[in-house]
C-alpha cells in the first residue's frame, strides 16, 4: 500500500486522493481549461449565475502548506468552516462541489478561509464508483456500475445481486436500520427533545427512514437495480435499465427520495417489482465520507483525520423552547422587520 511520508503537506494529500481515486484528481490547473479531465463537469439548472464547475482537486490554498489535521466532510458550509477553525484543522476535504459565497456564508473563500489558515479540496464525481459500500449497506453486491448512465456524468446505476443473508425486502430495511445505527440517532433525538423542551423536534436522518413503496416485507429479493434520482435519472433511464436487466425484481433509490405517487413507483407496481427508498442524503457522510477518511488515515499515517458531521433539525416556531431567544426573535421582528402601516390621512 502506498504511504505518504509523515511530514505531509497539501500536495501530499492531493497525491493521496489521486491514488484513492485512480488518477481522477486535477493535478494541473490546465486540465480544467483543456477538457482532458472527464471529472471536471459543469452542473447547471440553467438559472443565470447559479451554475458551478466541479473541480476534483485543490480549490483554495497552497500545495506546500503543512498538514497535521484534515477534516473530511460532505458539503462545505459556514458551520463546517467554523468547526474546522475551532479544531485548528489545516485542510478540509469535501465530497460535494463548492462555490464562492454559496459554500462560505455569503462571502468569497479568499476573504474567509485565510482567517483560519484553511486549505480546501473537493472530489465528488471523482469519488463515485470507487467502492461498493453504498450497495453493501443496501444488501446487495454490485456486479456492474455505470457512473454516466445514459451519457449523463454522475448519473450512477448499479446492477447488483442480493447478499446471501438477504432474502426479502424486509431484510434490506432491517439491515439499513441496523448498520446505520438508527437506534443511536433515535436516542439522541429523544434526549435533545427533553433537554430543549421541544417534543416536536425533527432530525434529518430520522425524518427520512428507508421505506418500502412497492411490494411487501416478505417479497423475495435477488436481482437489484440501484440508482439515485437526484442525479437526473429519468423514467426513460429506468425503462432502459429494465430492458437491459429483465431479471430485476427489486429497485432501490437512495441518497435522494421519491414519494409514493412518483412514476418510478407506479412503474414498479405495474410490473410487480419491489421499490425501496433507502438511505437519504443526510447520511452520505457515513456511506462515502467514512471510507474516504479511513483511506486518508491509512495513506497519511502522520496526519490526524476528523469526520465533519452536520446535524440538521427542525422545530415549529410555536414549540421553540429557549424563552430568551423567542423573546429576542419576536422583538426584532416586530420592531424592525414588520413595519406598521401609517394611518391614512383624513380627508377634510
Amino acid at each position: 500500500m502506498k504511504r505518504i511520508p509523515p511530514q505531509a503537506d497539501v500536495g501530499a494529500v492531493l497525491e493521496a486522493l489521486n491514488h484513492i481515486s485512480r488518477g481522477r484528481m486535477v493535478m494541473d490547473w490546465n486540465e480544467i481549461t483543456s477538457g482532458t479531465n472527464p471529472y471536471v463537469v459543469m452542473k447547471t439548472s440553467n438559472i443565470p449565475g447559479k451554475s458551478v464547475i466541479e473541480i476534483p482537486g485543490l480549490i483554495f490554498g497552497d500545495k506546500q502548506k503543512a498538514v497535521k489535521k484534515i477534516g473530511v466532510g460532505m458539503t462545505l458550509t459556514e458551520s463546517v468552516i467554523e468547526l474546522a477553525s475551532a479544531m485548528e484543522l489545516d485542510l478540509i476535504v469535501v465530497h460535494h462541489p463548492v462555490a464562492d459565497a454559496a459554500s462560505s456564508g455569503g462571502v468569497p473563500f479568499s476573504d474567509y478561509l485565510p482567517l483560519y489558515n484553511l486549505a480546501l479540496i473537493e472530489m465528488h464525481e471523482a469519488f463515485h464508483g470507487l467502492h461498493p459500500g453504498m450497495t453493501f449497506l443496501h444488501g446487495h453486491r454490485k456486479l456492474k456500475t455505470d457512473i454516466a448512465f445514459g451519457g449523463v456524468p454522475g448519473n450512477v446505476l448499479h446492477k447488483g445481486i442480493a447478499l446471501e443473508e438477504i432474502r426479502t425486502a424486509g431484510d434490506i430495511l432491517a439491515r439499513i436500520d441496523r448498520l446505520m445505527g438508527r437506534d443511536i440517532d433515535h436516542d439522541i433525538l429523544e434526549a435533545e427533545r427533553g433537554i430543549r423542551g421541544e417534543m416536536s423536534l425533527q432530525e434529518a436522518t430520522l425524518a427520512n427512514p428507508a421505506r418500502l413503496l412497492s411490494g411487501t416485507a416478505d417479497s423475495p429479493v435477488e436481482h437489484v437495480l440501484h440508482f439515485f434520482p437526484h442525479t437526473g435519472f429519468t423514467m426513460h433511464n429506468l425503462e432502459t435499465a429494465l430492458q437491459m436487466y429483465p431479471e430485476t425484481d427489486t429497485i432501490i433509490a437512495s441518497i435522494s427520495r421519491v414519494r409514493e405517487d412518483h412514476d418510478f413507483v407506479r412503474l414498479a407496481k405495474q410490473r410487480g417489482l419491489n421499490f425501496i427508498v433507502g438511505n437519504s442524503h443526510s447520511v452520505e457522510l457515513m456511506e462515502n465520507g467514512l471510507p474516504l477518511a479511513y483511506a486518508l488515515e491509512m495513506l497519511l499515517p502522520g496526519v490526524e483525520v476528523f469526520l465533519l458531521r452536520e446535524r440538521i433539525t427542525a422545530v415549529p416556531l410555536k414549540d421553540v423552547g429557549h424563552s430568551g431567544m423567542v423573546q429576542y426573535g419576536k422583538e426584532m421582528a416586530e420592531s424592525h422587520l414588520v413595519f406598521k402601516q401609517p394611518q391614512a390621512a383624513q380627508i377634510l
